[in-house]
């Protein structure tokens, strides 16, 4: 009966897709520019996240720009020592990955660090081993790289779309392991970090998406179509935390409803990680662990 009531509330000819959220069957239709009332109601709390509001925008804009003058000191650091830093960005469609990246190089220089963002491989990238693609962007002395995605894909996107097989999935899973070691015993100082949000949270940013001229391009096909294949996700994402958290290469799960306590928590724990010169920790801050937490034990 209640998936009956939710189909009939679905508008003809639009993209309503039913959707089975604590135990509840709703109806979310994109294209309707009202934001249903529960997807409002629940967004920032969604995921048990433990805050109320969003941080204040003055703390916001005064703590971030104390901690990119941070970053602006590695960059003179890794430029003077020769050292590489790599940081992948990783999460569910709309989790924030972007705007992160944006917040953690607005004032770094772009000659020394850049953003790796890949498309789709090439029929030459697809015969080559799979990390292959990835080895060629890979910083060189005194460069920091961020990766807007990376190899995780193979362990989220292909296997939930059908874009690897299950076997490729699995080999992926036992070698990315020895390959991170291999990039940590080369000296390069390596942060994964996977941004996490509530289901509710993810559908008003999609609507929002879906309804701000400015940022349509940001809503893919790709986000339509996961929009039933959440738990889908979810199951990939524990088995991946699971199985590719290690000592030298550990996740680092940031909970971002809240964009703004997410970006200046995630600029804080690599900030915190980094033996640079004139390190000022009383700038820095101490990293939320309400926020912050490693491994997958965090999402428990």
């Amino acid at each position: 009966m209640a998936a009956e009531t939710a189909a009939a509330e679905a508008k003809p000819g639009s993209r309503a897709v039913e959707l089975r959220i604590g135990g509840k069957t709703r109806v979310f239709d994109i294209d309707n520019p009202e934001l249903p009332t529960w997807i409002d109601d629940e967004a920032f709390s969604s995921d048990d996240y433990p805050y109320k509001k969003k941080l204040e925008e003055d703390e916001y804009e005064e703590t971030l720009t104390k901690l990119q003058i941070e970053l602006v000191k590695v960059q003179f650091w890794m430029q003077a020592t020769g050292k590489r830093v790599m940081a992948l960005f990783e999460g569910r469609d709309a989790a924030g990955k972007g705007g992160a990246i944006h917040a953690t190089m607005a004032y770094m220089n772009p000659r020394s660090a850049r953003i790796v963002a890949l498309t789709k491989p090439t029929e030459t990238e697809r015969g080559q081993w799979y990390f292959q693609r990835y080895v060629a962007t890979f910083p060189t002395a005194g460069e920091f790289v961020l990766f807007d995605r990376s190899w995780y894909n193979r362990a989220g996107v292909e296997p939930v779309m059908g874009f690897c097989t299950p076997e490729q999935h699995e080999h992926f899973l036992k070698q990315a392991p020895r390959f991170e070691k291999m990039i940590a015993h080369d000296g390069i100082h390596l942060f994964k970090f996977w941004i996490n949000i509530g289901r509710e949270m993810q559908l008003k940013r999609f609507h929002d998406r879906r309804h701000d001229p400015l940022k349509i391009w940001k809503l893919s096909p790709m986000d339509i179509a996961a929009l039933n294949k959440w738990d889908d996700y979810t199951e990939k994402r524990d088995r991946m935390l699971k199985e590719t958290h290690t000592d030298h290469a550990p996740w680092t799960v940031i909970r971002g409803n809240d964009k703004r306590r997410a970006r200046i928590n995630l600029i804080r724990h690599i900030l915190k990680n980094l033996d640079y010169d004139g390190k000022d920790k009383a700038a820095i801050g101490e990293v939320d662990d309400k926020i912050v937490g490693s491994g997958p034990g965090f999402l428990k």
